[in-house]
């Protein structure tokens, strides 16, 4: 009888991958920070460890989903994102590394600019430096038809794109991100653990989308929690549960609707405004565990898996696992208002 990892491998089989991340990931206990709150024993899934342009939650789905752009013989990706997007950061970086063009539709007017750096810093100087054409355009709350527009002109002048969409959020991408599943379930046996929750940001919906359906498969016992970082709750778990239904049936797979738990409440006055909840958390992951989160994604979702820990939500004892999306490199994008 094939294992539950065998099983979810052997559906993901007929999705290749380039190769493009380093996988898998370091699984880490986070002891002082433990220490530090008094609730369960705590670990860090090292997304921000997956290599290429800094690392990233992203580049895990970017390895399967470009291997579909390569094999389609594109020459050019096309994606978008806000400014400090560190998806699009992701592409750029895929990009270079693949010979491929890259151009972006970067969105202006969701947040206004935090910082005088906000524009020109972080994620921004890593496109250019990555070699990515920068297409600004504005805010409409679409977040793909900038990018689809984007694409249709480059196919008018006789390109060949290949659209990546906002957040690499497709039920591709969700396919691709049940793989830490695979890498949590297995790091989680050689360590003596059995995680009561996986905790995470959640923004675009495609990693929660992964992580529901992987664990519906590997980790059944194991809650899935999404921190809305958007000030979005319904329209996130909304676009997880269309994310991933249409994986789920792509390769036969579960998928429960009443699995989907996107906690609101931690996003702050809005998507990219850091508060007072993410400082401290910021603070608090680089103090005692030298760890570097951005105040737009793994800043939040930290705040909230914090807020949870300090309403008892689990008993001291029981092992919870954080995933560290990346976004380090926003840091400097927001130095101005960490104040550190």
């Amino acid at each position: 009888m094939k294992t539950k990892d065998a099983v979810l491998a052997s559906m993901q089989s007929g999705f290749p991958r380039l190769g493009l991340a380093t996988l898998p990931t370091p699984l880490e206990p986070m002891r002082r920070l433990t220490a530090h709150l008094g609730g369960p024993r705590l670990w860090v899934k090292r997304e921000d460890m997956t290599g290429l342009g800094f690392g990233g939650n992203k580049l895990r789905k970017l390895d399967y989903v470009l291997h579909e752009a390569v094999a389609s013989n594109a020459d050019v990706l096309v994606s978008g994102g806000v400014v400090q997007s560190n998806s699009q950061r992701q592409v750029a970086a895929a990009a270079a590394k693949l010979g491929m063009e890259c151009h972006l539709a970067v969105y202006h007017g969701r947040l206004a600019p935090p910082t005088p750096e906000y524009e020109t810093s972080g994620n921004m100087l890593l496109n250019r430096l990555f070699g990515a054409h920068l297409h600004p355009v504005p805010w409409t709350g679409d977040r793909n038809v900038a990018i689809e527009q984007l694409g249709s002109r480059l196919r008018q002048e006789g390109r060949r794109p290949y659209f990546v969409p906002y957040g690499v959020s497709s039920p591709l991408g969700a396919i691709a991100y049940a793989s830490i599943i695979l890498e949590i379930a297995e790091q989680s046996a050689a360590s003596g653990i059995r995680p009561a929750a996986i905790v995470h940001c959640s923004g675009s919906g495609g990693t929660q989308a992964g992580l529901v359906l992987g664990a519906s498969v590997v980790m059944p016992d194991t809650r899935i929690v999404g921190i809305d970082i958007d000030a979005e709750p319904e329209r996130v778990r909304s676009d997880v549960i269309a994310y991933g239904r249409a994986a789920a049936e792509m390769i036969g797979a579960p998928f429960a609707e009443d699995d989907v738990e996107v906690i609101a409440g931690h996003a702050g006055p809005g998507y990219g405004v850091p508060h007072a909840a993410t400082l401290e958390a910021i603070r608090l992951a680089g103090a005692l565990e030298a760890l570097p989160l951005d105040p737009v994604y793994s800043g939040k979702g930290l705040a909230g898996l914090i807020a949870l820990i300090r309403e008892g939500r689990w008993e001291s004892g029981t092992d919870v696992v954080f995933i560290h999306t990346g976004g380090t490199p926003a840091l400097f994008a927001y130095q101005a208002v960490l104040e550190l």
